[in-house]
């Protein structure tokens, strides 16, 4: 089960080939057109991807230059999209991101969601729904997209119907990058510029993912409504999104969330804890490796929540646990097939 997850063993030599090549090419026409432009790395590499996917460099009030428009042609024809799969696609454009993250200096809470968070991410979602291929999935924080992404392209190989994704951020920046990563990927995915906490207008799905921002909403007024508001003060904006993404879902569908450990040890958690007994059946929570994290205090968990309705009900058993260090390799996949035993024995597909 870990080998189709890649959790351990890596990519192939051909497939680390194939994204330093699309990485390189990224990156040296990055740097010409910020030079160019007089724009961030994050900004020229939007503007780099969309030139790749129209085929030609635009050019604006004689910017880039002719020399340079035609050393950017010479870098874009040096690779063929076609050739490549979404998941090579998507490893490039995260190197550079990697990349803009250093150079621009960007904000820790626009980073994003490490690859083996993914991956866990997409495993759990694939033993929850089982072989079902009719999957649609809302990332109610969608940002770069790469926790979207690569759920979907881990859940796709083995499903013909492609996966329709939502994406929801209110960044444009963020929305940028994730669009023309998605574009190059060739995604089903659509995207909205709103707040999530606003109504939401795209179809109900089968599954919820977020890696979730941790903060205070400061806007009390427009989360009278939401049953996770706070007491007093100001609402926790991961309690108030879960409680939205959870609320699109199908009847039965499944929310996967990047939560604080300390979750349900806030002083919000009764709150909590009051809307989760009537919207969702609490079916799980995973402490990640601790080296993920600087220290304690920034830890994550995954949530499992199951939407009432459809075959859902409420495990005999909660799915509790830490996952051990990828390095460990023999201790990660006796845990894997704990969770393997778990799902056997207590979810309805």
């Amino acid at each position: 089960m870990v080998k189709d997850y890649r959790f351990c063993e890596g990519v192939s030599i051909l497939a680390q080939a194939e994204t330093e090549t699309l990485f390189q090419v990224l990156d040296q026409s990055v740097q010409v057109l910020m030079q160019q432009l007089s724009v961030s790395y994050v900004d020229a590499l939007i503007e780099t991807g969309d030139n790749l996917l129209s085929g030609t460099v635009h050019v604006e009030d004689g910017k880039p230059s002719q020399q340079q428009v035609e050393a950017l042609e010479k870098l874009y024809q040096s690779v063929d999209l076609k050739q490549f799969d979404a998941e090579t696609i998507r490893r490039a454009i995260q190197l550079a991101l990697l990349k803009a993250i250093h150079n621009d200096r960007v904000d820790p809470n626009h980073q994003m969601t490490p690859d083996s968070i993914g991956l866990l991410t997409a495993y759990l979602i694939a033993k929850l729904v089982g072989p079902k291929t009719d999957l649609s999935i809302l990332d109610i924080a969608v940002g770069t997209g790469n926790l979207l992404t690569t759920v979907i392209n881990q859940l796709q190989t083995d499903r013909p119907q492609p996966i329709q994704g939502y994406g929801v951020d209110n960044d444009d920046n963020q929305l940028a990058i994730a669009a023309m990563s998605m574009d190059l990927q060739g995604s089903a995915v659509e995207l909205f510029h709103q707040y999530a906490i606003d109504p939401l207008v795209m179809p109900k799905t089968s599954i919820a993912i977020g890696d979730l921002p941790v903060g205070y909403y400061p806007l009390d007024e427009r989360v009278q409504n939401f049953e996770t508001k706070a007491t007093n003060g100001h609402s926790y904006t991961h309690h108030l999104m879960m409680e939205q993404a959870m609320s699109h879902l199908l009847p039965g569908g499944w929310g996967v969330f990047l939560v604080p450990t300390t979750i349900f040890q806030s002083q919000e958690a009764q709150g909590l804890l009051k809307w989760m007994s009537t919207a969702a059946y609490l079916q799980g929570l995973l402490n990640l490796p601790t080296n993920l994290f600087l220290d304690e205090k920034s830890r994550k968990s995954i949530v499992v929540l199951q939407k009432h309705g459809s075959q859902a009900q409420q495990a005999g058993k909660v799915l509790l646990g830490d996952f051990p260090s990828f390095e460990d390799q023999r201790a990660f996949q006796a845990f894997t097939a704990q969770i393997d035993a778990w799902v056997s024995q207590n979810i309805k597909r």
